[in-house]
C-alpha cells in the first residue's frame, strides 16, 4: 500500500467510468422485475468488484446506508489492490433502487474520488439540502431563507419572475409545507420519487433539464455524492445535518462531527478535486439508461474532473 503515492484523477478517471458501467449493465438485468435489494446486490458486488482492479489504497467513506438493511459496500471497507495512491470513496452502487424495480426514469450507479481526507464523512442521517446551478454569486439563496425567500431571490438573480423558477422536490410527507409554500410563489415544482443526486445534479444543467434548484430533506451520504458532482460541474449546494434521535447524534459523533448545527456548503463537503462517474441504468434527464440490441448492450456514463471542469458522456457498447 502507498497512500502517500499521488492522485493522478486524469489516470484514474477511466478505470472509474468502468466501475460504474459494470455496476449499471450487472443492476440492469434486473429492471422492471419488483426486486430491489436483489437489483442492489447486483450493483453492488459487480461495483466491488471493480474496486478491487483499481491499483489505489481505497477506503469507501461514504457507502451504502445502514437504515436501509440493504447489501452493503460498507463505510470503512477498503478497497483496490493497495498499491496505488490513498483515496476516498464516496459511492452509491444503485441510487434509485425503487426506480430500477418499477422501471422508472432516473436510476444511476453513481461513484466518486478523491485523495485521502477529502471528502466529508457524513453519517447515515437525514439532510437538509439547498442547491443552484453554476453562475450565480455566493450566498444569493441560503439554508436559513425559508422556501418562499429562496426562490424570490433566485428570481432576482436570474433575472425572472418567481412562475418562471422550477424547484426539484424529493416527494415525501415531510416536505408537505414546504412544497404548498413553494408554489405559493408561483413557482413549479418537479417532484422525484426517488434519487435525490439527481435531483440536485439537474440544477448544474438547468437549460437541459428545466431545474433551478433543489431543496428539501434526503440521506446525508447522497448529500455528499451530490457535492462532488457539482464540484465537477458547477453550482452551489448548502446542506445541514438533521437528527432524530440519540442513535443518530452518537453516528454524528463517531464520524468526527462535533458541530451539529453546522452548515456545509460544497467546497467543504469536498475538499479536493475529485472525479466523478454515473452510468444510466434507466433512462433520464442527464443521460439515457442501458439500451439492448440483439446481440449488443450500450451504457452511457457521465464522467468528470473537477480538476479541468472536464463533462464527458461517454457511450460503452459490448457484445452479449
Amino acid at each position: 500500500m502507498s497512500p502517500q503515492a499521488e492522485f493522478h484523477d486524469r489516470m484514474l478517471s477511466l478505470g472509474l467510468a468502468r466501475v460504474a458501467e459494470q455496476a449499471a449493465l450487472a443492476s440492469a438485468k434486473l429492471v422492471g422485475r419488483g426486486d430491489e435489494k436483489a437489483a442492489d446486490q447486483a450493483a453492488v458486488n459487480a461495483m466491488r468488484e471493480q474496486l478491487n482492479m483499481l491499483d489505489i489504497a481505497g477506503v469507501v467513506v461514504i457507502g451504502e446506508g445502514e437504515r436501509d438493511e440493504a447489501p452493503m459496500l460498507y463505510i470503512g471497507e477498503e478497497v483496490g489492490t493497495g498499491s496505488g495512491p490513498g483515496v476516498d470513496i464516496a459511492l452509491d452502487p444503485l441510487e434509485g433502487t425503487t426506480l430500477t424495480a418499477k422501471d422508472m426514469p432516473n436510476a444511476l450507479t453513481v461513484i466518486a474520488m478523491g485523495p485521502r481526507g477529502s471528502m466529508l464523512h457524513a453519517p447515515d442521517t437525514y439532510m437538509d439540502k439547498l442547491a443552484i446551478g453554476p453562475g450565480y454569486e455566493d450566498g444569493v439563496v441560503s439554508l436559513d431563507m425559508s422556501p418562499a425567500e429562496r426562490v424570490r431571490a433566485l428570481a432576482a438573480a436570474k433575472g425572472c419572475d418567481a412562475s418562471d423558477i422550477t424547484v426539484c422536490i424529493l416527494e415525501r410527507p415531510r416536505h408537505e409545507d414546504m412544497i404548498a409554500e413553494v408554489r405559493s410563489t408561483g413557482a413549479a415544482i418537479r417532484l422525484i420519487t426517488d434519487g435525490d443526486v439527481a435531483g440536485v445534479m439537474h440544477c448544474a444543467e438547468a437549460d437541459v433539464t428545466g431545474i433551478d434548484m433543489y431543496m428539501g430533506q434526503g440521506g446525508a451520504p447522497e448529500g455528499v455524492l451530490a457535492a462532488a458532482a457539482l464540484k465537477c460541474m458547477g453550482g452551489q449546494i448548502f446542506t445541514r445535518l438533521v437528527f432524530r434521535n440519540d442513535d443518530e447524534r452518537a453516528r454524528a459523533a463517531k464520524a468526527g462531527i462535533t458541530d451539529l448545527d453546522r452548515i456545509y456548503s460544497r467546497d467543504e463537503m469536498v475538499t479536493q478535486d475529485v472525479i466523478f462517474a454515473a452510468t444510466g441504468v434507466t433512462g433520464g434527464t442527464l443521460v439515457p439508461g442501458i439500451k439492448r440490441e440483439p446481440g449488443w448492450v450500450e451504457t452511457t456514463t457521465l464522467l468528470m474532473r473537477s480538476k479541468t471542469g472536464s463533462v464527458r458522456r461517454m457511450t460503452y457498447r459490448t457484445p452479449v
